[in-house]
């Protein structure tokens, strides 16, 4: 195995009545999308901004291509943050120029401006970009240095979804690449089609680590069944525990073919019946619990 691009060695946060940060460790291979996840308060944003620089760490240790981070990192590192101003007055090829002129080396900028979609917007004033086009933006600025290691901090909230889409596309071009990325994201799915590895960080802590799939396989052998409450009159008479959601009733079980039986004995209709796998926001509940986050 080739050397982590990144390691994180034992990172600690300490504020005045808080451990934000609490032993976190993890390392990231050159070419994969990482993800770390976790609640409100979790100590996710605390561990990214240490890496990027912003904050200063009480202890450990963070090596990029194994020495400490320093200024090579920071002219290799790419950063979109979950949220940055722009200046006014001036247009996104402006903007790109000028953010250009701030590093030693530049990726391609007629590239760029295409892969990130801004071929029609470049004369338009950054005031009058939409939700999605400032978005592409911000990942152009992202990787207007080329770099090696690549941060994008929760980069398609508040994007409808086919922005989303579009710009997940963005991403695996990025990485079709062979750069390296650290994603935080509050939606599962978008995590599950993008990263190689996630971690989950709860109370300033990783919780778990490993690929999507791995993660799954290990906390779950069971499916979820799911009918319309309306198609179930009594569940109080079912065998087994429901739980209901929204007019709709779930069902976990490790058995379908005996728990299908047991609705048939019950006169309940199957033609609306849905089965679905474990996904990560499955995960995420069951590691993190259900409660409401500040």
């Amino acid at each position: 195995m080739t050397s982590p691009l990144l390691e994180v060695r034992n990172l600690v946060k300490h504020y005045p009545r808080v451990m934000a940060v609490n032993g976190v460790s993890f390392s990231l291979q050159p070419g994969v999308c990482f993800g770390l996840l976790g609640p409100n308060g979790a100590g996710k944003t605390t561990t990214v901004e240490i890496l990027e620089g912003i904050h200063a760490p009480t202890s450990g240790e963070i090596l990029y291509k194994d020495q400490p981070v320093g200024k090579r990192f920071r002219n290799e590192a790419g950063i979109m943050f979950q949220s940055t101003a722009l200046q006014d007055f001036i247009t996104v090829r402006e903007t790109l120029l000028m953010f250009a002129h701030l590093y030693p080396q530049n990726a391609d900028i007629d590239e760029l401006i295409e892969r990130c979609n801004l071929t029609d917007y470049l004369d338009q004033d950054n005031r009058q970009l939409s939700g999605g086009q400032r978005q592409r933006l911000l990942l152009a600025i992202a990787l207007v240095n080329d770099p090696d290691m690549i941060f994008l901090d929760e980069p398609t909230t508040g994007l409808d979804p086919q922005s989303r889409r579009n710009f997940w596309d963005l991403i695996e071009s990025i990485k079709a690449q062979g750069k390296t990325i650290l994603l935080t994201t509050h939606y599962m799915d978008e995590a599950y089609v993008l990263c190689d590895e996630i971690a989950i960080m709860d109370h300033g802590k990783i919780i778990a680590h490993g690929t999507p799939k791995e993660l799954l396989a290990e906390h779950f052998d069971d499916v979820i069944l799911q009918l319309p409450e309306t198609d179930v009159l009594d569940s109080n008479a079912l065998p087994f525990a429901v739980y209901k959601r929204k007019g709709v009733i779930e069902i976990t079980t490790c058995d379908v073919d005996q728990t299908i039986e047991s609705l048939m004995a019950n006169n309940i209709s199957l033609a609306r019946l849905q089965i679905r796998s474990r996904n990560l926001d499955d995960l995420f509940l069951e590691l993190t619990g259900k409660e409401l986050r500040g």
